[in-house]
């Protein structure tokens, strides 16, 4: 998809970064080799670039312009809130959520392409004002639950499981919205040195619990078409 873009773009006028946030060393390795991508992808471990940008869940994105501000703060990039509003027995009605799914992705895209052209004239982009607004700087209690998060991911590298699991449950509990935690948690941090923490049983009942509530997975995205 990013590679995609930036051929058709020209890496000249748009630069790509993606970030990958993958506690367990590797983990992220086969993935990027395997897109083999022009543009930098780098691995965030200990979630710094979540924490900068406020970032809850992945893929999403900010978009910042050539003079550094940001145009676009964090945002889902070109997803919706599908798993909300799948059906387990009714293949035809996933078969449209799928095909929105990519005419999301698509349209997303296409702003992208906009923004490009068009720079601060592209009806994608918010201004100074418009953009600030909906920062969302994050506050003590998700600010606590980062350094947590972090030490938490330091005891289990080095071998200090159970402490590591109280500061980590520690964390999902400051910032329960926070859906990056929890799949660190469930699907990272419970392989290799990291084995044996709590955290799959954990992520699957809270996906259960957050779509019988209607809760998003992933917030709508501000944006004309979508």
């Amino acid at each position: 998809m990013w590679q995609r873009l930036t051929e058709e773009v020209g890496a000249e006028n748009l630069t790509v970064i993606a970030v990958a946030l993958d506690s367990a060393p590797g983990a992220a390795d086969p993935w990027i080799r395997e897109a083999n991508p022009t543009y930098p992808a780098l691995i965030d471990r200990e979630h710094h670039v979540a924490e900068l940008y406020n970032l809850v869940n992945v893929p999403q994105a900010v978009w910042i312009n050539e003079e550094g501000r940001i145009v676009r703060p964090a945002e889902p990039a070109g997803s919706f809130d599908f798993l909300n509003e799948r059906r387990p027995d009714d293949e035809e009605f996933n078969a449209k959520l799928m095909e929105r799914t990519r005419d999301t992705r698509l349209k997303y895209l296409a702003a992208i392409k906009d923004w490009v052209e068009k720079g601060e004239a592209s009806e994608f982009v918010f201004n100074e004002e418009q953009a600030r607004a909906r920062l969302k700087p994050a506050d003590t209690t998700v600010l606590e639950a980062h350094a947590n998060f972090r030490l938490g991911q330091y005891l289990a590298a080095n071998g200090r499981k159970q402490e590591a699991d109280e500061f980590i449950a520690r964390a999902k509990e400051l910032h329960p919205d926070s859906w990056a935690m929890f799949r660190e948690a469930a699907e990272k941090l419970e392989s290799g040195p990291m084995a044996g923490i709590a955290g799959a049983a954990d992520f699957g009942a809270r996906l259960v619990e957050r779509a019988q509530a209607k809760k998003p997975y992933y917030a709508p995205i501000d944006m004309p078409g979508l």
